[in-house]
């Protein structure tokens, strides 16, 4: 079996938050809808308490957010504070992406939204990326943008809907990539045609499998959350 493995080009790792390594609270949730026999009601629970971990994370490395004293009722606390100047708005990539975006909905209400439509070909050999639709704000171009989907395998839908915020003036060093899991193959494919874009991720997968997924992976994520792999 083919395994679409990374070249010997190294990661920019200055550019990608990989969290919770040692953390048992996200070992056990990730472990959960790792588990090919977690049904979907439990894999959402579980994926929706994953997503709300990743977007207060994500909040938290954002441009804005700097090391700051916080004065508390006793003492000096070596804090962070956010002082952030630009707009937010979260961007799915449908369908799997609008599970993501809703964890930052719930925490911080009022967010800028935005939604593009990329689908792989699955009858191709490639699995490439095919654009359908895009909704964004009309002035996203002065947003810091959060892009999310919950996984990143080939990079090519986070490519093509990197293009298509590019291509409506987003300057790529304003834009956080936030996933679930990512792979080192998609990863040095997109850092190399984006090497500003930032990541976040909670784990990279060794490899793809001939099917484009990642190993070990959890299978298709929206299939799962909604409940449509039967």
């Amino acid at each position: 079996m083919a395994k679409y493995q990374e070249d010997e080009c190294s990661l920019n790792m200055e550019a990608i938050t990989v969290i919770g390594q040692n953390l048992n609270c996200i070992k056990l949730l990730l472990s959960k809808i790792s588990d090919k026999n977690t049904g979907y009601k439990d894999f959402m629970i579980y994926g929706d308490r994953l997503m709300t971990i990743l977007a207060e994370e994500a909040l938290a490395i954002i441009p804005s957010v700097a090391p700051q004293d916080i004065v508390t009722p006793t003492g000096i606390f070596e804090g962070l504070e956010d002082t952030r100047t630009k707009q937010l708005c979260a961007v799915s990539i449908i369908r799997a992406g609008d599970t993501l975006l809703e964890a930052f909905r719930k925490l911080e209400p009022g967010i800028r939204i935005g939604k593009i439509l990329i689908q792989r070909d699955e009858e191709s050999e490639d699995k490439h990326p095919i654009f359908y639709y895009k909704k964004l704000p009309s002035d996203i171009a002065d947003c810091f943008v959060l892009l999310v989907d919950p996984m990143l395998g080939t990079a090519g839908s986070c490519m093509c809907a990197m293009d298509c915020l590019v291509e409506h003036g987003v300057d790529p060093k304003n834009v956080l990539f936030v996933n679930l899991l990512s792979c080192k193959y998609g990863l040095q494919k997109l850092q190399a045609k984006f090497p500003d874009l930032k990541v976040i991720t909670f784990n990279i997968d060794g490899y793809l499998n001939d099917d484009k997924y990642l190993v070990p992976g959890i299978g298709d994520f929206g299939d799962r959350y909604y409940g449509t792999n039967h």
